[in-house]
């Protein structure tokens, strides 16, 4: 699972205590709350429904395929079906081939996401295997689903922003220099970034 909020907040106050105005963004908006998701199969699944598709329409079609096909949290249930069958629940064709390849790379142990490679950068290239899972999806998976602490989603476009505002400086920072700015920060990167979206998500004025 994700930092947990001891965790979590731990990470942020080392992080003030490497660059103060990490506190300023603390007493703007306060601690942000730990994002935890479980960890295997169905979180991943779920990502690749939801992609590009507002939260409503991705639990939508979560629904109409759980009714439709059973136990979704067996790669088995989704491999059982075929690509007529996932489009009338409305995945898209696009869709239909990322859910199958990681229902296949999961089901033939290709892709054990309960036993993914220690070292970050292994497990981000084992699971962008995955159609339609790319660097940012599998972030985000070993952030909030295995709470890796330095997982640094620089190309996230919020997180830049932020990151932007937090340190003052005059524009959005682009994911290199974003990338640099945070080499200080290791190992708390995965604070940096639930700091950002935080601030992000808050009104501060």
């Amino acid at each position: 699972m994700g930092l947990t909020a001891d965790q979590l907040k731990a990470s942020v106050d080392a992080l003030i205590a490497i660059e103060p105005r990490f506190g300023d963004a603390v007493g703007r908006v306060g601690y942000p709350e730990p994002r935890i998701r479980s960890r295997g199969y169905e979180t991943l699944l779920r990502t690749i429904i939801g992609q590009q598709v507002s939260v409503k329409a991705a639990a939508s079609i979560w629904n109409k395929l759980e009714a439709g096909l059973g136990d979704l949290t067996k790669p088995t249930t989704v491999l059982g079906s075929n690509e007529e069958e996932l489009r009338s629940f409305g995945l898209s064709r696009q869709k239909q081939g990322y859910v199958l390849s990681l229902a296949r790379l999961v089901e033939d142990g290709d892709l054990d996401l309960h036993n993914l490679p220690g070292d970050d950068e292994e497990a981000i290239a084992l699971m962008t295997k995955v159609k339609g899972i790319g660097r940012w999806s599998a972030e985000i998976y070993l952030l909030f689903a295995e709470g890796r602490a330095d997982i640094w989603p620089a190309g996230d476009l919020a997180v830049q922003i932020e990151i932007g505002r937090i340190l003052g400086l005059n524009e959005r920072p682009s994911e290199k220099l974003v990338r640099q700015l945070a080499e200080a920060w290791r190992p708390h990167r995965g604070a940096a970034a639930i700091m950002a979206w935080h601030h992000y998500n808050t009104d501060t004025i």
